[in-house]
């Protein structure tokens, strides 16, 4: 009989995924873009249903927002068929793509036959529409008393949500405010989970920090522990047969409170077929119970764990130090008409990240594809920064780049101005709106340049943007190592790598 059940489970993950394959084939990939759609593999449909935790339950409630093909709901079906056989599960699957209505129909009728044809029972309620108007609506979902559900598993839709979006808004008066599509889905999940429930999803590790998703990360927090979490070492494996690239989190959390800090265990693997490395961490660890920002630290391994607390033991923070960060204030549309190509007369330079090279600051570029100058006027004066040593941080680096921070120092000695503009693509370190320190201007750019501070932002941040909370939330070295730092840096000359590096272990055992 179990050998008979097995069997037909697995048959129906199958067909499942002939279905999957198919309709991604068949889809616009325009469409597919901005719906922000990403089918889930049979593999990583396994392994995400794999994580729950099954309680010896009569009925089990399963949700299933922007369902797809319904890779996720029938990989669940079939393991709850198979170690749950008298349990009865009610499905509930949504669904926006029209163009997808019938295969997602397919293949809840597959899973209601299979379960019927050995001794189990499944309904399932197709909703064919938006999640967020039905999860949000304040008519009949929301008022009249419902029962909520036991598991929620998701592989969400990524994408941007405008302030004035209708999804942003709904979310925000429901629980939230949140900045992407897929933290919306998350949120709502979390909303319409029973205590005690489960949340299984495959989404962006992007959440896990940064400002814009603060306020979802308080609001999950609060509300769940999490309990497994899952990194793959390789971003090409996860989704294998599409081109996304994004570097992906697979976890299951519980409806819990923010007093629940059992531990959790983390693993990770280059693909689903791969062996498992696995350990459990303190939820402190991953959690800190103290962090404003609400930050989730995701260490793969042990070698992450001493990463994460080497930083931490650094002496120093930026108020300590006395130095602040900004985004850089000129936004080039918003000030178009005071933009300059080249140097003029009552023009100041103006700094982009095509500027930076080699720890310094290179202006101007004759012909570049952006502006190197902003006229100084009262209208523009409150833009710049007084003449003075800073150092500039590109905010955006892609993937294929080979380090994730890339810092550089203005130098007014190799740059006569009275100001300087920064555009809004770049950080700028600064004194209280002043420049730094020369030395340790020069030793903090060294510093930003370092392999060990490179490996903790690409290990811990997630995304590729480098953010000015996210610098704002690092440990430093002291102000005397800094200034040691930029002594020992010969002016003129940008440092191999091993030779910078060389010189952050130097000072910062020296004095530690």
């Amino acid at each position: 009989m179990a050998t008979a059940v097995a069997a037909a489970t697995s048959a129906l993950v199958s067909r499942t995924e002939e279905r999957r394959l198919a309709s991604s084939d068949a889809l616009d990939t325009k469409e597919r873009g901005k719906l922000g759609q990403f089918f889930t593999p049979a593999p990583a449909a396994d392994f995400i249903s794999a994580l729950a935790t099954l309680p010896d339950a009569h009925e089990l409630r399963v949700l299933d927002p922007g369902a797809g093909a319904g890779s996720l709901t029938a990989s669940l079906v079939a393991r709850i068929v198979r170690e749950r056989p008298g349990t009865r599960i009610h499905v509930t699957a949504c669904e926006i793509d029209p163009n997808l209505h019938a295969t997602l129909a397919a293949t809840l009728e597959d899973c209601v036959k299979t379960a019927q044809s050995h001794g189990a029972h499944v309904e399932v309620d197709l909703i064919q529409g938006d999640f967020i108007a039905w999860a949000g609506e304040p008519g009949e979902m929301l008022e009249q008393q419902r029962e909520l559900f036991d598991i929620v598993i998701m592989n969400p839709p990524y994408k941007k949500l405008a302030a004035s979006s209708r999804e942003r808004k709904i979310v925000g008066s429901v629980c939230t405010e949140t900045s992407n599509l897929y933290t919306a889905f998350m949120a709502l999940g979390v909303h319409l989970l029973a205590p005690g429930g489960q949340l299984l999803a495959i989404t962006p590790r992007s959440f896990a920090n940064g400002p814009y998703f603060k306020p979802f990360r308080q609001y999950f927090l609060n509300r769940m522990h999490l309990d497994r979490v899952h990194i793959f070492e390789a971003r090409n494996k996860v989704f294998a047969d599409t081109s996304v690239l994004q570097e992906n989190v697979i976890f299951s959390a519980t409806r819990s409170d923010a007093t629940d800090r059992r531990p959790v265990t983390v693993s990770t693997s280059i693909s689903y077929s791969d062996d498992l490395r696995q350990r459990t961490v303190p939820y402190v660890e991953m959690v800190h119970p103290d962090d404003h920002e609400f930050f989730i630290h995701i260490s793969a391994d042990e070698e992450d764990t001493e990463l994460a607390a080497r930083l931490a033991s650094l002496p120093a923070s930026m108020p300590s130090l006395g130095l602040q960060v900004s985004t850089g204030r000129v936004v080039d549309f918003r000030s178009k008409e005071h933009l300059r190509p080249d140097e003029v007369e009552g023009a100041v330079p103006l700094i982009y990240p095509l500027h930076m090279r080699e720890g310094a600051i290179h202006w101007p570029v004759p012909g570049a594809k952006k502006n190197n100058a902003i006229m100084l006027t009262d209208a523009t004066r409150k833009l710049t920064f007084p003449s003075g040593h800073y150092v500039v941080v590109k905010r955006l680096s892609s993937k294929e780049e080979k380090r994730r921070v890339i810092a550089a120092v203005f130098d007014p000695e190799e740059i006569p101005c009275t100001n300087i503009g920064f555009e809004n693509h770049v950080n700028v370190f600064h004194c209280s709106g002043s420049g730094l320190p020369k030395q340790i201007a020069r030793g903090l750019c060294l510093w930003l340049n370092s392999t060990l501070l490179d490996q903790f932002i690409r290990r811990f941040n997630g995304h590729t943007q480098v953010n000015a909370t996210d610098l704002r939330n690092l440990r430093y070295p002291s102000l005397e190592q800094l200034e040691a730092l930029g002594q020992a840096w010969p002016q003129g000359v940008w440092l191999a790598q091993q030779k910078i590096d060389d010189l952050i272990e130097q000072y910062l055992q020296a004095s530690a």
